[in-house]
């Protein structure tokens, strides 16, 4: 293995940093007169096509966490990892034909927006807090320390502090033009990490094929893997039993098998794509039509994304356990990805710094973005200058992506969140994952019944993440190991646990039966509610073909793997 760049691979980053850098600056002077509209400015109001729109989601979706950390669970699990992916189709068909059509008509620019017409200011100004704060302290920073380490590792391991500058810079730049440049470039992005991915995948499989003297042959070593590690090559992990050993329980505390589709991989998924500003801005700005293809089509995307970013992991895991990777000694999972691109050749391996490069920095700017439409609309126009002109909302978004940046680097700068200890995605999904229930019964309560309060949706937020906390940490210890919610396994240190999954699926249920009850209380019909209608959620014949070549290609994949 060679870890040093050659000429190739520089000449292959520099040609890529140029042509997004020259398309995102020709873009910005091309629709420079109308970007001083804040519409326009932070939602590409109009200008944005269906392909731009899947485009964007899946670059702003696919980061470092994705790359490393979900490659790592594929060396960990296994394809079982790729329900995140493929679950995430199916949330995607749900949130195109029903949330997009409440958002655009009743329009809606940002989720704190729709919180203050559903509900009230102060529901509104909670979140709209909470979400800067999380984005800020939690997202932002993970994915630069994430995304800074990865590429570091791999071009040297001595930059660090110079990666994390360059690509913050290099977000910024492309943010600072608005929502219509991150889109457009998005497209060259997602491109290139999809190119650059499958390029990795495709030399994984010829190096194991190679490795186990089936030649270099891309088949023949999707063969080795399947024979050689067929436990990871299954969806659903089965129920652990009393002689189980660790190793398996980890992977079942991590994936709980049958059970995770009927609890939390549901409220992880919908939560995060149709109620997160950072996801669903882009497609705010469009009509319905534009909007719902868009969102089908990163669907139809997201099928193909645990082949770039699970498959190498299961490839590092067949080289490792062969002792092919003396490096990931221990198993250490977060090592997968960067082990395999040691393989690589000059050339291809600035490609797939580049893919991975992109990723980070579309979802930087993505996440920058909205922040500063949150701050900009929600907070600045509506508390601090309510008669603010159009130019200084925009240059009052640009400052705040600036100055989000700037605190983002600085608390990852030496790691003061301690990101690196529990690892970026386990860090992300901690601190995320404990208001998800709440969040997501607040929205999908507010959205579809008309009788949902504003006191229950407070308590709903509160009581989600209460019961999170207790599911996750104290359940066991009050209601014992095995219940007719939960079963409680081992950790390995001593304690029991419950999968997360299942803990945030009981949390959702608890929540919703408090949200109702209250409700219950109020009017029989809120007057905030949202005013429905069958023709809202009425699809066109190319949107259902699209619907049913999505669904039947997931059920070939699980029909497959089962």
């Amino acid at each position: 293995m060679n870890r040093s760049l050659g000429i190739s691979d520089y000449i292959v980053f520099i040609c890529y940093f140029i042509i997004v850098s020259g398309y995102g600056y020709w873009i910005y002077q091309r629709k420079r007169k109308v970007a001083q509209n804040t519409k326009d400015f932070f939602l590409a109001e109009g200008s944005l096509t269906w392909w731009a729109i899947g485009a964007s989601l899946i670059a702003s979706n696919i980061s470092a966490e994705q790359f490393i950390g979900m490659s790592g669970e594929g060396f960990f699990v296994g394809i079982a990892v790729a329900a995140y992916e493929w679950i995430a189709a199916i949330a995607l068909i749900i949130i195109a034909v029903w949330f997009i059509p409440i958002y655009l008509k009743n329009k809606i620019y940002t989720m704190p927006q729709f919180l203050t017409m559903r509900y009230n200011e102060t529901v509104a100004l909670i979140m709209a807090i909470f979400w800067l704060f999380l984005y800020v302290f939690v997202n932002l920073t993970s994915i630069l320390y994430l995304g800074a380490l990865a590429i570091n590792g791999l071009v040297g391991g001595e930059s660090l502090h110079l990666v994390m500058i360059g690509l913050a810079v290099f977000a910024m730049i492309i943010t600072l033009g608005g929502m219509k440049v991150i889109g457009f470039t998005d497209v060259i992005q997602v491109g290139v990490l999809i190119i650059g991915g499958l390029a990795t995948t495709y030399l994984a499989l010829t190096i194991v094929g190679d490795r186990f003297g089936m030649g270099p042959d891309a088949m023949a070593g999707f063969k080795v893997l399947m024979k050689e590690a067929p436990d990871h090559f299954k969806m659903i992990l089965s129920k652990p039993g009393p002689d189980a050993p660790q190793a398996y329980i980890d992977k079942y505390l991590v994936l709980p098998g049958i059970a995770m589709y009927f609890a939390g991989q549901w409220i992880v998924n919908l939560n995060y794509w149709g109620c997160n500003q950072y996801i669903i801005q882009r497609a705010l700005g469009a009509n319905l039509q534009t909007a719902r293809t868009g969102i089908l089509f990163a669907g139809f995307l997201k099928l193909m994304m645990p082949v770039i970013v699970m498959l190498p992991g299961i490839a590092a895991f067949v080289l490792y356990k062969n002792g092919h990777l003396p490096q990931l000694e221990g198993g250490s999972k977060d090592g997968a990805y960067s082990a395999i691109l040691g393989f690589l050749p000059s050339g291809l391996k600035g490609l797939s710094i580049a893919a991975l490069t992109a990723a980070i920095v579309a979802s930087l700017a993505g996440k920058v973005n909205s922040i500063s439409t949150i701050f900009t609309l929600d907070i600045f126009k509506k508390y601090i200058s309510k008669d603010a002109p159009e130019k200084k909302l925009v240059w009052i978004g640009r400052l705040t992506v600036l100055v989000s940046m700037i605190i983002a680097i600085i608390f990852t700068w030496e790691d003061l969140l301690g990101i690196g200890g529990e690892g970026g995605f386990t860090f992300i999904q901690k601190y995320t994952g404990f208001i998800s229930p709440g969040v997501f019964a607040m929205f999908i309560l507010g959205m579809f019944w008309k009788r949902t309060t504003g006191a229950a949706a407070i308590a709903g937020v509160i009581t989600g993440f209460a019961l999170s906390v207790f599911f996750n940490n104290y359940a066991p210890g009050v209601f014992g190991n095995e219940t007719i919610f939960y079963t409680a396994f081992p950790n390995g240190h001593g304690g029991f646990e419950i999968p997360f999954l299942i803990c945030m699926g009981l949390s959702f249920f608890f929540t919703m039966v408090v949200m109702v009850v209250m409700s219950l209380a109020g009017p029989s019909i809120n007057p905030k509610a949202f005013m429905l209608d069958k023709e809202m959620f009425r699809v066109t014949p190319s949107t259902l073909v699209l619907i049913i070549a999505t669904l039947l290609v997931l059920a070939a994949l699980y029909v497959k793997f089962w």
